[in-house]
């Protein structure tokens, strides 16, 4: 395994001047980059739930079959002086997108360099947004059959908004869900135990928050990786006082979030949030699913279709009897974790860092200060036959990276077509329109009917050339079939209509390298000021 460095192109202006610490957007962080000693003056001035907390992870890791590394790290958590880097996802299938377990590798690398650095326990923490409800997002993997990148699905229909921590596991929808993908897949000399321990997994799990937790933590199980599920009901009743505190600053926050978001979408910078004065933030459950509440013209705390309409005092009533009955929106769980955790750092990818931009008068709101902001680091894993199609088609990995695989491919196979076809084409399409015109001017002078006779024989006539032009290609396409599916199997590894973490899973990898691949690319050391990085195994 080597690792390099590589830029990504055409990122959106707001990460680009984040990443360079521009002040025009740096106005709406309370931290730089470096100031990790500044912001732990901040947390020793503030008091944590610090055994209330080790009990609920301890209670909830251990339920996930959690390794004793991860058991030592929530231990640490006692010590005063202990703080820790976190980022989450939501608890896809198979672990969701590569991009989740880059995160799970950007928690423990960040945290690693900066124990190291600052000589205090800094325990890496991957909270699991467990509260969101869109199975749809959570609910496939895709896998490249015959050249092209398939979407499977998992067979569980799903129809009210329930939490994912709260949705049962249909094991045996699952079940062969999983042999179905293991059937795409080239048996190795992995192959067996990696469905094996995936196998043991749900067996072992009742929801998606556990199939996700525990396979997480077969893929890291020395790195100590803190896992947390926000959706939990004891997490809930952690968070009870904290609910409090949202609700009765909620004017504080939306007002605040609001204007910042007017403030930077006027600067320039796109953002996708929904911000408005009257947004609750908040989502209260009932029956089982989740209402996002906001405030109506009575002051009032009611949902989309009146479905649950509550005072303020009924509503903080629920957060110190009922917590489990409320749950955090985009713009309340970075401030919850904040008050459960003694937060060094926050790791976010490009859209978390676009809609924490807004979020510096929530935090002030509460009295606190958002933490540093620290983008994910980001890989695309190259294998051996990848990189010998690289090599053997002169296709920098830079321009593969970046998307420009379909035009290198469109060059190369116009160099096979000589004469040019398009440019043939095109010039005899030009001479028979030419030769065909004194036909036309002699219909034109006889009869209407005639005219237009003779205008529909020309298009005939330019038909039939296409028409050639079309058979002639699909000849030369099937002449070189392999070069052209070289150049489609690139696109697909490396750039599938977007970044690579973005659309594949982990398990290709896994299957083809082994249940220990992530984790030794955890054990690198990779700066976070670069974007990029190319991971080739």
């Amino acid at each position: 395994m080597r690792v390099e460095q590589i830029k990504i192109e055409n990122q959106n202006n707001l990460i680009q001047d984040y990443r360079n610490q521009n002040k025009r957007i740096m106005d709406h962080f309370d931290y730089g980059f470096t100031e990790y000693n500044k912001r732990l003056k901040e947390l020793t001035s503030r008091s944590f739930q610090r055994q209330e907390l080790v009990e609920v992870l301890t209670q909830l890791n251990k339920s996930w079959g959690a390794p004793s590394s991860t058991l030592r790290n929530i231990e640490r958590l006692k010590d005063e002086e202990s703080v820790v880097v976190v980022g989450g996802q939501q608890a896809g299938v198979l672990t969701g997108p590569l991009y989740s377990v880059n995160k799970v590798i950007s928690i423990i690398q960040f945290a690693k360099q900066q124990e190291e650095k600052l000589g205090i326990p800094v325990i890496p923490v991957f909270w699991i947004a467990g509260e969101d409800h869109d199975f749809d997002e959570i609910n496939h993997v895709y896998m490249e059959r015959n050249h092209k990148m398939k979407k499977f699905k998992v067979g569980q229909r799903v129809l009210d908004k329930r939490s994912v921590s709260h949705l049962e596991l249909d094991k045996k929808n699952m079940s062969h869900f999983i042999n179905t993908l293991s059937e795409e897949l080239k048996e190795t000399k992995y192959t067996k135990g990696i469905f094996t321990i995936v196998e043991d997994c749900l067996n072992q799990s009742f929801t998606y928050v556990d199939f996700f937790a525990r396979l997480i933590l077969k893929l890291f199980k020395n790195e100590g990786i803190v896992l947390m599920d926000s959706g939990n009901d004891s997490v809930r009743r952690l968070e009870s006082e904290f609910f409090v505190q949202m609700i009765q600053k909620q004017e504080e926050i939306s007002h605040g979030v609001f204007e910042c978001f007017n403030e930077i979408t006027e600067k320039g910078y796109s953002i996708s949030l929904d911000a408005t004065k009257d947004n609750g933030n908040l989502f209260y459950h009932k029956d089982k699913e989740r209402v996002l509440l906001s405030r109506n013209p009575e002051g009032n705390w009611v949902g989309k279709q009146q479905e649950v309409i509550l005072t303020t005092e009924e509503l903080v009533a629920i957060a110190v009897k009922s917590p489990e009955l409320l749950s955090n929106n985009v713009v309340t769980r970075p401030l919850m974790q904040d008050l459960v955790l003694p937060t060094l750092a926050f790791i976010g990818g490009p859209g978390e860092i676009s809609y924490w931009s807004v979020l510096k008068p929530a935090f002030h709101a509460l009295d606190i200060k958002m933490p540093p902001v620290v983008p994910r680091l980001s890989f695309t894993y190259v294998d051996r036959k990848t990189e010998k199609l690289l090599t053997k088609y002169n296709i920098p990995i830079k321009a593969a990276i970046n998307g420009e695989v379909s035009v290198i491919k469109d060059a190369w196979f116009k160099e096979k077509i000589n004469p040019p076809i398009e440019e043939t084409v095109t010039e005899i399409k030009a001479t028979i329109t030419k030769a065909h015109e004194p036909l036309r001017e002699i219909a034109k002078g006889i009869r209407s009917d005639v005219n237009n006779l003779a205008e529909k024989n020309l298009e005939y006539i330019i038909r039939d050339v296409e028409f050639l032009e079309k058979r002639i290609i699909l000849a030369l396409e099937d002449r070189y079939q392999k070069e052209l599916n070289d150049f489609t199997i690139l696109e697909n590894v490396l750039y599938p209509n977007g970044l690579q973490e973005r659309i594949w899973n982990p398990i290709p990898y896994l299957n083809e390298f082994g249940i220990h691949f992530f984790e030794e690319l955890s054990a690198y050391n990779c700066p976070f000021e670069k974007e990029h990085f190319i991971v080739y195994v």
